[in-house]
């Protein structure tokens, strides 16, 4: 039978379980899984994974699963975002259906034994020690900013020929200064009128918001405070996911218990934990507790984590928001796919409904970037690809901005939107800086 009349639940990761690192077992899985999903095809318009599956398989000479060669499996696998779009808005058979279909996480269980075997590269590798990577472009901003910058015909080739990093993707710049640097100077005080006043929020500053870019954060800060909200910006570390990209589940682990150590006294002091990074919300809030399920602190930072957006929209029914002014302006919002993975719903057009006589219009579908994924050589195309249908959807009705809550999804929508022959926003930043503007901070 299709579909399932119960809610979808996730299984535990056993990532610490000798047998999930079997490779026999694994192939068998996934042939099982790719058959089910060639016979569904419902996903066929989400990432490349399908299309490279379905093409393989009607090419194949009797049209099935068990025709594919190792090597086209592999295929599948690599053209995986992670975006979890699959499992959240299109398969019929997650569980607790009979099929038991995450496939995500098989995809994860793929890499995982990849990374076992040390087949991971060394590209991959380096570029997932994000804190450590952050910390030494803050420190030679100058030097990083010009390497990496799109058009430089020194550097980009050679950051193509020799890491693998394609010479058009956008590579974020780096801030002179981290933004919890910057924090003593930068936070305001909490607004003594506002209705949340007496409520304290700390924010996670992921990686990008913290050495990359801090407008978002600083608008963050300055909505909350304006609120009445006691802030405070934290960075103990990065969450994991581009170590989580790579199938590296002991050092995802490792970050979600220290992580969830340095934030458990916060949250039992009476503190809201809200991360400014979709991807790091839903590590937080749910991949964590899938990968540590007996770890207490993770289970308590997992239930007192909010994504900004989802928050400003909590505070709007708990205890109302201080008075918005106006503002009559049609604006275009990217749902990003890890804030679509959340299960919470479309929280950033809530939140910008609730500026007088603002149009928000939403978009649906995937940027195509998906993490560090879309920078290589050999994916950048396809997340250009990937990402045209939405590209074209944001721009359809000329929209006085456009805002998303993935923070490398905008810099690639605006290539993307390029690449569709139109001319790109200055900037797609985040919908809580729409707030902040609307507020006139």
């Amino acid at each position: 039978m299709e579909g399932s009349l119960e809610a979808p639940t996730r299984h535990n990761i056993p990532w610490q379980d000798e047998a999930w690192y079997d490779e026999d077992a694994l192939e068998k899985e996934l042939r099982r899984v790719f058959d089910i999903c060639h016979g569904c095809r419902r996903c066929f318009n989400l990432c490349d994974s399908f299309p490279i599956l379905f093409d393989a398989v009607d090419e194949s000479p009797n049209e099935e699963v068990e025709d594919l060669s190792a090597g086209q499996l592999k295929e599948v696998i690599d053209a995986c975002t992670l975006c979890d779009m699959c499992f959240m808005t299109k398969c019929p058979y997650v569980p607790p259906h009979e099929f038991d279909l995450d496939f995500p996480h098989l995809m994860l269980r793929a890499r995982a034994i990849e990374n076992r075997k040390g087949e991971t590269s060394l590209a991959d590798r380096e570029l997932a020690k994000m804190t450590r990577n952050g910390k030494l472009g803050t420190a030679f901003s100058g030097l990083a900013n010009w390497a990496t910058k799109e058009g430089n015909g020194l550097t980009r080739p050679l950051m193509e020929a020799v890491v693998g990093i394609d010479s058009k993707a956008h590579v974020p710049p780096f801030m002179d200064t981290a933004l919890t640097n910057q924090a003593p100077a930068i936070v305001p005080p909490p607004n003594p009128d506002g209705p949340a006043f007496g409520r304290k929020v700390a924010i996670y500053a992921g990686c990008h918001d913290n050495f990359n870019d801090g407008t978002p954060g600083e608008a963050a800060m300055k909505v909350f405070a304006h609120q009445g909200l006691q802030v405070r910006i934290e960075y103990p570390d990065c969450c994991g996911m581009p170590k989580f990209e790579n199938g590296d589940m002991a050092g995802v682990a490792s970050a979600a218990e220290r992580i969830s150590s340095h934030f458990a006294p916060l949250v039992e002091d009476g503190w809201d934990i809200v991360p400014l990074t979709t991807s790091c919300a839903l590590m937080l809030k749910f991949e964590w507790p899938l990968i540590e399920p007996d770890n207490e602190k993770v289970k308590l930072l997992s239930q007192h984590t909010f994504d900004v957006s989802e928050y400003v929209v909590r505070l709007s029914k708990e205890c109302g928001l201080a008075p918005i002014e106006a503002m009559p302006k049609s604006i275009a919002v990217h749902f990003a796919c890890h804030a679509r993975a959340q299960n919470m719903g479309p929280k950033a057009m809530e939140m910008l409904r609730l500026i007088p006589e603002a149009k928000p219009q939403l978009t649906e579908r995937c940027s195509g970037h998906g993490g560090k994924w879309g920078i290589f050589k050999e994916n950048f195309e396809r997340a250009v690809k990937v990402g045209k249908p939405a590209a074209r959807n944001l721009v359809k009705g000329e929209p006085d901005m456009i805002v998303s809550e993935c923070p490398l999804a905008g810099p690639h929508l605006r290539q993307v939107i390029e690449a569709n022959g139109n001319e790109p926003p200055a900037r797609i930043g985040h919908p809580i800086e729409v707030m902040a503007q609307a507020y006139g901070l």
